[in-house]
């Protein structure tokens, strides 16, 4: 299996920058693998887990926000709002921003403020998941 050269890009950091063997993104209807040599193409990235493969074939994951991704001449360049690692996320933090979202959502409130609610409704919960199995024995 080939490498590519990988670039994810948050807000505040660069999450990776590197040669990697494989990268499996989050899309709105699922995931979406690529490896090297993949057609040049550009991708809406949801809220979700990102995974990399590098080139000790270890995996590194993430949780990341919404963004993009281009491949371009066995170039990947990912750019979104946010990017942390597992061992990052701070459990209670996570567990009081999906309660906080849950009750948003149950109050009365615009369409704006409703999906405003619930994308910190899904990005608590991305967190709370990737962060658990993450803490779990081993």
């Amino acid at each position: 299996m080939g490498t590519f050269y990988l670039k994810v890009i948050a807000c505040d950091r660069t999450f990776f920058s590197g040669q990697c063997k494989q990268v499996i993104l989050p899309l709105e209807d699922g995931s979406l693998g690529i490896e090297a040599h993949h057609e040049n193409m550009v991708f809406a990235i949801e809220m979700g887990e990102l995974k990399i493969k590098n080139e000790e074939d270890n995996w590194i994951t993430g949780i990341v926000g919404t963004g993009f991704a281009q491949v371009i001449n066995n170039r990947v360049t990912i750019i979104v709002d946010t990017a942390e690692y597992p061992e990052e996320i701070d459990l209670a933090r996570a567990a009081e921003a999906k309660a906080r979202a849950e009750e948003q959502l149950r109050q009365k409130r615009s369409i704006q403020e409703y999906h405003h609610s619930q994308a910190s409704l899904s990005r608590a919960m991305s967190r709370l998941a990737l962060g658990s199995k993450s803490k779990q024995p081993k």
